[in-house]
């Protein structure tokens, strides 16, 4: 294993170089009108490997299309580096647009058993992937999400595993760090009570804190991530002392809240979640204003490592921006099913025979065993519980002169 991933940062460096010296490509549109088309760039198979179809789903459309899209150009650049390899699995990759609506995504399933899916990359956000785990359990499709975090998504399915933290092991976290930093006594939780991610990590984040002494000073929230006046929650949590304000909010909403706080004159300490990454990159929004935020994320984009650095540059050559968390996220889900399926005994006669029940029990067993691990740009010996849930180190940024710095 350790030769196969050596190999492959050889490679993803070797590909970064030819990426800085050409014109950036332009990443295909996937085809989402049934007809079921493969979509991004593929390398002809080498002769006698093993061609694993791995169907994604999430929102390239609507307001939710940025994080839907990350995961599908992460996940673009591995299947990309992995095919380049020319070893004995290749990778077809079909991406489909589900809006972050969960009737699309089943339309956008169907489409991918029509097209001969083996596994089910995705699907991005909580809602769909509720819906569509409880497909691919009946129909015993093995299943990675970069990005949906509620345990709803894997209660009761064993097929179904997370590449993120779950919504409640972030707020517990995040809570654990604020307490252990000394950063406040005082704390205000703003939290999206519409979302099941943001309240999820909220009440997470809440339960701890009231355990380790923490004292909660206000609880605000507010319907939707479309709200954009947040002065009414702001006002209550500076009247009542908050020192700190742990937001589990996209950052859309969050640019909003720091603007808003700004003009107030309220400048206590803002915390957030993984959901808040990608602030600075907001088109028009000044990154003066997130001067000493912090927020909870398994990615920095400015990290030195060697893999992460392959990564980034890649990734702008191709796409033309730095990657956010959930880019990161769809890159080591590809590598983790790719590792995995280097594991499955029989693997060519499961493709040939279609066989994706004997694949999804095979890809359970390796992915619960307690000796797969995985080093990804999220997190290095990465492994997997029972339920679904990953194990991985957290990472807490702070925003220092515009740019993130590991704390």
């Amino acid at each position: 294993m350790k030769k196969v991933i050596s190999m492959l940062l050889v490679v993803a460096m070797c590909l970064c170089v030819l990426a800085a010296c050409g014109a950036p490509s332009t990443p295909s549109t996937p085809d989402n009108s049934g007809s079921s088309q493969p979509s991004g760039t593929t390398t002809p198979p080498a002769d006698g490997a093993v061609v694993i179809k791995i169907g994604g789903i999430g929102p390239l459309t609507g307001g939710a299309a940025i994080y839907g899209i990350a995961t599908q150009n992460g996940a673009q650049i591995a299947v990309d580096e992995i095919n380049a390899l020319g070893g004995d699995i290749q990778i077809e990759y079909d991406f489909q647009d589900d809006t972050n609506v969960a009737e699309t995504a089943v339309s956008a399933y169907n489409n991918l058993k029509d097209w001969g899916v083996n596994i089910i990359y995705g699907t991005t956000t909580t809602s769909p992937c509720v819906t569509i785990s409880s497909e691919t359990y009946a129909d015993r499709y093995f299943q990675l999400t970069p990005s949906a975090s509620s345990p709803d998504v894997t209660a009761g399915k064993d097929n179904v595993f997370q590449m993120c933290f779950t919504d409640p092991n972030q707020g517990v976290t995040a809570a654990n760090y604020v307490s252990e930093e000394g950063l406040a006594s005082k704390v205000a939780v703003l939290y999206n009570n519409g979302d099941a991610y943001s309240t999820g990590i909220a009440q997470g984040f809440i339960d701890q804190a009231n355990t380790l002494g923490l004292e909660v000073v206000t609880e605000q929230t507010f319907p939707a991530d479309t709200n954009t006046d947040f002065n009414v929650q702001l006002t209550a949590c500076k009247d009542a002392g908050a020192e700190l304000v742990f937001m589990p909010i996209y950052y859309t909403p969050a640019s909003l809240v720091l603007a808003q706080a700004s003009q107030m004159g309220y400048d206590p300490l803002f915390f957030g979640g993984d959901g808040m990454d990608g602030i600075l990159g907001i088109e028009g929004f000044d990154t003066a204003l997130a001067e000493g935020l912090m927020l909870l994320t398994p990615f920095n984009a400015t990290a030195t490592d060697e893999r992460t650095v392959s990564f980034v540059e890649k990734y702008e050559a191709t796409y033309g921006e730095i990657p956010n968390q959930f880019a990161a996220d769809g890159y080591d889900c590809i590598y983790a099913i790719y590792e995995a399926c280097q594991q499955v005994d029989g693997l060519a006669d499961m493709i040939a025979n279609g066989d994706n029940a004997a694949l999804c029990d095979a890809l359970i067993a390796i992915f619960t065993s307690g000796e797969f691990s995985v080093d990804g740009l999220t997190g290095l010996g990465m492994t997997w519980q029972a339920n679904g849930e990953v194990s991985k180190a957290p990472m807490v940024v702070g925003v220092e002169n515009g740019a993130y710095v590991t704390k």
